[in-house]
């Protein structure tokens, strides 16, 4: 691993992902401000110009505050591990896992970390599946060596 770039061994990302719960309530709005207008005391997790509008993550207070009414009341789940852009497998292993319980996911990639957007009432579920597949790929590793 390239510290700069994150890792991108499939195996090591998902024994070392450390996923973590954020306390807030997040949720996805379309506004019509183009993102360099936009009322920056939403304070957004992320930010997504489309051709319909610009795409916000804030959380669900922030957004009823401003007169927002979300969509998709979420919880972010963080993946502690740096992953590279370039790691193959990772969102589509969560993904799959999540999918087998019946958890919609999505997700946004960060520089940094991946965070998993997961529906309000199922994040306990999610950080269960999460660490069920961290476990898996632990022994995996550890049967490697």
């Amino acid at each position: 691993m390239n510290s700069s770039q994150g890792e991108v061994d499939l195996t090591k990302l998902l024994a070392s992902m450390e996923p973590t719960l954020n306390p807030e309530v997040f949720v996805f709005l379309s506004i019509s401000e183009s993102i360099l207008s936009f009322p920056t005391t939403l304070r957004p997790q992320m930010l997504f110009q489309e051709a319909e509008g610009l795409t916000m993550v804030t959380t669900e207070a922030l957004a009823a505050s401003h007169g927002y009414q979300g969509t998709f009341p979420c919880r972010m789940i963080t993946l502690k591990v740096h992953s590279s852009l370039e790691a193959v497998g990772l969102i589509a292993t969560l993904a799959t896992a999540l999918t087998e319980r019946n958890i919609s996911s999505n997700v946004v990639s960060g520089y940094f970390h991946d965070h998993i957007f997961v529906p309000s009432g199922k994040e306990e579920d999610a950080l269960k599946v999460l660490e069920e597949v961290a476990r898996k790929a632990l022994a995996k590793q550890k049967v490697q060596l």
